[in-house]
């Protein structure tokens, strides 16, 4: 899929959650970064899973593909509660989207960014981060 097209669905995406969500960089993660109280996590949760098609959490992660265990790892690990959805791994470019509930109890943080087909090029790849910050205004 050209990367226009596949940043088309991150264009969607963030306008599903316009005026739900305020977006920032994380540059520790590089990723797009949200968080939101915990009462809102059923309609957040309906959006992301009308564009990321398949879940992996701590019970069945060690199945996932080996990019998508790396992606976990490159983000700490995962522990109960968590998980990570992903769109479609048909893709040169493939969107996850980290789900991160605060130990408090009281928010969730989630971090969506494009997890690189492990053929892509460094240059290639910062190429495909800074479309995808375009997409979120950050």
């Amino acid at each position: 899929m050209r990367p226009d097209a596949e940043f088309s669905k991150v264009a969607e995406l963030v306008d599903a959650f316009q005026g739900m969500l305020e977006w920032k960089w994380d540059a520790r993660f590089e990723t797009a970064l949200a968080e939101f109280a915990v009462q809102d996590k059923d309609k957040i949760l309906a959006i992301l899973e009308r564009f990321l098609i398949s879940r992996w959490d701590p019970s069945n992660i060690q199945d996932a593909p080996e990019s998508v265990r790396k992606t976990v790892g490159r983000l700490g690990g995962m522990m109960a509660g968590q998980f990570l959805l992903l769109s479609s791994l048909d893709s040169e470019t493939v969107l996850f989207c980290a789900w991160w509930p605060w130990g408090n109890g009281l928010k969730i943080s989630i971090r969506l960014a494009p997890l690189a087909a492990e053929t892509l090029a460094e240059p290639a790849m910062s190429s495909r981060i800074a479309e995808f910050k375009n997409c979120f205004q950050i």
